[in-house]
């Protein structure tokens, strides 16, 4: 399973890319507010991540509401850089969208998908990737693993037939904690991206943090004796 992050934040994407491990970036109207981004510094804040991360997709979502409004900033979006993805959240006329964006070869990944059918409408529209999310679900009490494991399944099943002829890959989003990383490449997901926060906690494991100690007191033992 590869690792996207999902950030607005220039320099959690730095960081993540340093370790070797990242595969994409997803952005949101939300992360691009959470950093104080301006209206007039979106299109190039999202040339910035699409250069930093040459070569690996960049989601950036149109916040258009109509289809017609889509296309347009979908075709736009996608002409700022090679790897920039267009992000539409699932409703009819995002599918109407897609379908005319992925005929004109721009990649799209499909967000907000919180059940197998969108997952399948999506996929058939044209999309590249859909992006079930899984801690939303927590949220309101519910198995946000369960309802992604649901997805998986149909997609999986989606994909054998002999008459796709486009590569869909699952997204796991509104990933919260390592379990979730865990449970979705059990389950087959493709990607998933993570926040910076819970992409740390990735790493982190008390008896790793234990056994760093033990190494470094036996370490400072051993120099003792020089």
């Amino acid at each position: 399973m590869k690792f996207f992050i999902d950030t607005a934040d220039i320099d959690e994407i730095s960081e993540a890319l340093s370790w070797g491990c990242l595969a994409g970036v997803t952005t949101n109207p939300s992360l691009y507010a959470k950093i104080g981004g301006k209206l007039a510094d979106f299109e190039s804040h999202m040339v910035k991540i699409a250069q930093l991360c040459e070569g690996l997709p960049v989601s950036a979502e149109s916040t258009a509401t109509t289809t017609e409004g889509m296309i347009e900033e979908g075709r736009h979006l996608a002409s700022l850089a090679p790897n920039i993805v267009v992000k539409l959240p699932i409703c009819a006329e995002s599918l109407a969208a897609t379908h005319q964006l992925a005929s004109e070869g721009i990649r799209v990944n499909m967000t907000l998908i919180f059940s197998a059918p969108q997952a399948l409408l999506a996929a058939n529209a044209g999309a590249r990737y859909i992006s079930p999310f899984v801690g939303r679900f927590d949220d309101i009490g519910e198995d946000g693993i369960e309802q992604l494991a649901t997805v998986v399944s149909c997609i999986e099943n989606y994909a054998w037939d002999k008459n796709v002829d486009h590569t869909v890959e699952i997204i796991t989003a509104s990933v919260r904690t390592p379990n979730h990383v865990t449970q979705a490449a059990l389950l087959g997901a493709d990607i998933a991206t993570v926040p910076f926060g819970a992409l740390k906690k990735c790493l982190k494991h008390p008896l790793t943090d234990a056994g760093l100690k033990s190494f470094e007191a036996d370490w400072e033992k051993v120099k003792a004796q020089q």
